[in-house]
């Protein structure tokens, strides 16, 4: 038999005994985390519903000719964020999240689901003006993950389900984000951009009644460019982003677990329009390029976001002088 299906029955093997292994198909938070700087007083609400589809199994960098394996994660994500001066301001992530992860083997077919409030953020950032040259901004910000989400919900045989799979982390994670962008003389609407993020995880002492569980800490980083175009009396923003992520290995007890973690490089298209001058409607598509796992994972095929941003801003009130 060849080798590569050999690997491949077996490890579906270790599947029905419920052996864990990691993907991406989780909420993405601190992939979602970090609205614009914005003038003092104004408050912002992003609305976004995110689809993660993942159909694409990996040994390390190589992809498996196997589609029996599905992960699809819906996620509906409200960013609220407020300028407390022209610097600094505050920002929360809130997370609804349905998880689903279809196993078909031998004409049979295995579901599990769960579906709750998942974790939040919450994030201070302080801008510097001009802090690198002319026109640009560099940003700091340090926040918190708040375990708000179940992580205990159950399958329909009563058996707890993996922490991949739960709507929350029962951790606090540290979140540390840093972001600067550049316009130019030339083109003022041209944009250059970067961001840091960077999740020091906490630990579940709880998981499975009484084992402990750690996500393994990320890295992710992004380079944008963003223009914006006049179309129809309104203004486009069309923009493309690289973005590349590194997770350790998660932990079950302090030993570091099989199948979990790697290195994963995505393009990411995105769209935004103005629908008034203060909403707008944007999409992206996050496609990833370049994947390099710990072991055999389960990947991410694509992921469709999109959503409405609404900027309030603080009304001034006119002085009369008689």
């Amino acid at each position: 038999m060849d080798l590569k299906y050999s690997f491949i029955l077996i490890y579906l093997a270790c599947l029905q005994t419920n052996a864990q292994t990691c993907c991406s198909g989780g909420i993405p938070l601190s992939n979602s985390i970090g609205l614009e700087t914005t003038d003092k007083g104004t408050l912002q609400l992003a609305l976004n519903y995110d689809y993660n589809y993942l159909n694409t199994l990996n040994f390390e960098s190589k992809k498996l000719d196997d589609n029996s394996r599905l992960r699809i994660t819906h996620s509906i994500l409200l960013n609220i964020g407020y300028a407390i001066t022209n610097n600094l301001s505050a920002e929360g992530l809130f997370t609804w999240v349905n998880q689903r992860r279809k196993i078909t083997q031998f004409d049979n077919e295995n579901l599990d689901q769960t579906t709750g409030i998942g974790d939040a953020i919450f994030l201070l950032k302080y801008n510097f003006k001009n802090a690198i040259g002319e026109n640009s901004h560099l940003a700091l910000g340090i926040g918190t993950k708040i375990p708000l989400g179940s992580s205990t919900q159950k399958n329909s045989d009563g058996i707890t389900l993996n922490a991949d799979l739960q709507p929350g982390s029962n951790a606090w994670d540290l979140i540390y984000w840093f972001t600067t962008s550049k316009n130019f003389n030339f083109r003022p609407s041209l944009t250059i951009s970067s961001r840091l993020i960077y999740r020091d995880t906490g630990t579940n002492n709880s998981y499975l009644g009484d084992s402990t569980y750690q996500f393994g800490e990320e890295f992710q980083s992004f380079l944008s460019f963003s223009d914006q175009f006049p179309l129809l009396k309104t203004i486009t923003n069309p923009s493309v982003s690289f973005k590349y992520r590194n997770a350790r290995q998660d932990k079950i007890n302090g030993f570091n677990l099989d199948n979990t973690g790697g290195n994963w490089l995505f393009i990411i298209p995105n769209f935004s329009i103005n629908i008034t001058p203060t909403i707008s409607f944007s999409t992206k598509a996050e496609l990833p390029i370049y994947s390099n796992v710990d072991g055999t994972q389960l990947t991410p095929t694509y992921r469709i976001t999109s959503g409405l941003l609404i900027n309030i801003h603080k009304k001034t009130e006119a002085i009369n002088i008689n």
